[in-house]
């Protein structure tokens, strides 16, 4: 026979394995929201005016590496509409991309908003950005955008196109 004391410790035990599990869902539920409100408010700043016409103009560079960039656009420190335009969507995606590494975005909501821009736009910037590293003597320059192109490249080929 159970007697009350025991009974009293295991409905004490059972609510807090109940309260631990309860919390773990909800910390997972809202670490998931965070995700989703970032990945919104990026969207967002890709929807913009300003982020499209920069957009409109990196896609429209036409040169096959630096050298050729910098004849047709001028120096990367020139302060030129091409530049800035390369410099922000370089940056946006920049940011994403360490937002990725971390895992702090999500893989498949954020190749499901950006997948044809992240694409885009590295093919037409890997050139200057890789002649900026060499110029520069600096690897890291604009490698989270290389990360997040790449990692889009891997995802690609084990099938996975949306969700």
């Amino acid at each position: 026979m159970v007697d009350i004391s025991t009974l009293s410790v295991v409905i004490a035990s059972a609510s807090v394995v109940a309260g631990v599990v309860y919390y773990s869902l909800q910390l997972r539920h809202q670490t998931k929201t965070r995700q989703t409100d970032l990945i919104i408010r990026l969207y967002s700043t890709y929807g913009s005016n300003e982020f499209r016409e920069a957009l409109l103009k990196v896609w429209n560079v036409q040169s096959k590496d630096y050298e050729d960039f910098v004849k047709k656009y001028g120096s990367w420190t020139f302060e030129g509409p091409v530049q800035k335009a390369m410099a922000m969507v370089g940056v946006f995606f920049e940011g994403i991309g360490v937002l990725l590494y971390k895992k702090l975005i999500d893989p498949s909501l954020t190749y499901d908003l950006f997948n044809t821009p992240i694409r885009l736009c590295w093919e037409k910037c890997k050139p200057v950005f890789l002649g900026l590293r060499k110029q520069y003597n600096d690897p890291t320059v604009f490698m989270w955008s290389e990360y997040l192109y790449n990692e889009l490249q891997k995802r690609e080929q084990r099938g996975v196109r949306y969700g």
